[in-house]
């Protein structure tokens, strides 16, 4: 078990850091805009099982070694960022199957559960500051004189549990926005804002 008091202080502490804009809230915005908060949950079910990812092999200590070895990241995220910049111009450009259509049937199927599961993994475990942040944020955490297992098993149910609802939030807010938008009939503006915010976290995943 994990003493209270240090439950006190991470649970706070983490949800400042995941409700904080970043490359994968910015993804659940801009697909709640799209594609819709119902279809934006299998983008978060990557998401999550990739930050779990992280944040356990922060703790066992995989991530120290990986970070010894930055090249490993290198065509991972070029390869990742490269394709959410493909997709963000497309969709931009009102065109792919995750852009919003003026006209219903003219509308693509959008992009299928695998996809949308891949895009939220990858964004998650490409990004080395959020390999580095769990390297600093989680040790602290850990008693030594306990058992691990337990420990980690209650820190990572929080950290899920906090970036879920965070994601949540911030598909809730795409979607009010493109309701907003709809309203006024500019639902090429949808496409342009989504688009940019795409390319953002493309460019911001291959940037750091």
């Amino acid at each position: 078990m994990i003493d209270p008091a240090i439950l006190a202080i991470f649970i706070p502490t983490f949800f400042f850091v995941s409700v904080t804009p970043g490359m994968c809230m910015t993804l659940s915005l801009t697909l709640g805009m799209t594609v819709g908060v119902r279809r934006a949950l299998w983008m978060m079910a990557g998401e999550l099982v990739g930050v779990g990812l992280v944040s356990a092999s922060a703790v066992i200590g995989v991530a120290a070694l990986m970070m010894k070895a930055p090249e490993a990241f290198t065509a991972f995220k070029y390869v990742g960022g490269g394709y959410l910049v493909f997709l963000g111009v497309r969709l931009g450009l009102s065109r792919g199957r995750m852009a919003v259509h003026l006209a219903p049937q003219d509308a693509p199927r959008v992009y299928t559960a695998r996809a949308l599961v891949l895009q939220g993994f990858v964004t998650a475990v490409a990004n080395p500051k959020a390999w580095a942040f769990m390297v600093s944020l989680l040790p602290p955490f850990i008693d030594p004189a306990r058992a691990l297992a337990p420990q980690l098993s209650i820190l990572l149910g929080i950290i899920l549990a906090t970036e879920f609802v965070c994601l949540l939030l911030y598909a809730s807010g795409g979607r009010s926005l493109r309701r907003f938008l709809d309203k006024s009939g500019n639902v090429r503006m949808i496409n342009r804002i989504a688009g940019a915010l795409m390319v953002l976290v493309g460019i911001w995943l291959i940037w750091i």
